[in-house]
């Protein structure tokens, strides 16, 4: 399984990021919202993926934080939504946070805004993840290992400190992407305001 990647970003198109690890070049689906907030082709860049296996092709999937990850994850693993729709639900959406608090709401009208997603499609998508969402994206973290949960909690501490010094959630993402596996919050905010130049 491949986890992430960490390498030179080589190039995008209009639905996919061409990452360069080590002299190898991977093709990593991602949703608009994630490739607008990319750096430009020759940056470094830490993508969260997932690997998807078919019976006729494999197909790798990027993220930049592990809650855009995660709300995929559970995505797909509603009956009748593949990973085009899941992508497309997680750049309809401000933040993976929305797309739960809808579903967790029961918004009907709101997740049917989805492209791809009628008015049937929405009301299973709500029905099979509402419980998955109660508690917010903190549930979806609460059965992973706890290194999971503890660079989640980290992470997000970080980003939820540079929302409140008045960063915008793309900056912060940004901010944040690459940053030192396992460090504590306090590192993590040190090495995103360094590369946000505060």
């Amino acid at each position: 399984m491949i986890s992430f990647l960490k390498g030179t970003l080589a190039g995008k198109s209009f639905d996919t990021a061409f990452v360069e690890v080590n002299g190898v070049g991977f093709a990593v689906g991602m949703s608009q919202a994630s490739l607008t907030n990319l750096p430009e082709a020759g940056e470094k860049v830490q993508i969260y993926t997932y690997l998807q296996v078919r019976e006729d092709r494999m197909q790798l999937f990027g993220f930049l934080t592990l809650e855009e990850k995660a709300v995929f994850e559970e995505l797909i693993g509603v009956s009748g939504v593949g990973a085009k729709i899941a992508l497309a639900a997680l750049t309809c959406f401000n933040s993976p946070q929305a797309l739960a608090a809808a579903i967790s709401a029961q918004d009907v009208a709101a997740v049917q805004k989805i492209p791809g997603v009628g008015k049937k499609m929405a009301s299973r998508i709500i029905l099979e993840l509402k419980g998955s969402f109660d508690e917010g994206l903190q549930g979806l973290f609460a059965s992973s290992s706890e290194g999971s949960v503890a660079v989640s909690k980290d992470l997000q501490g970080a980003r939820e400190a540079l929302l409140s010094m008045g960063f915008t959630s793309a900056e912060a993402d940004l901010a944040l992407n690459g940053a030192p596996e396992g460090a504590p919050e306090s590192k993590l905010l040190q090495f995103a305001l360094k590369k946000l130049g505060s």
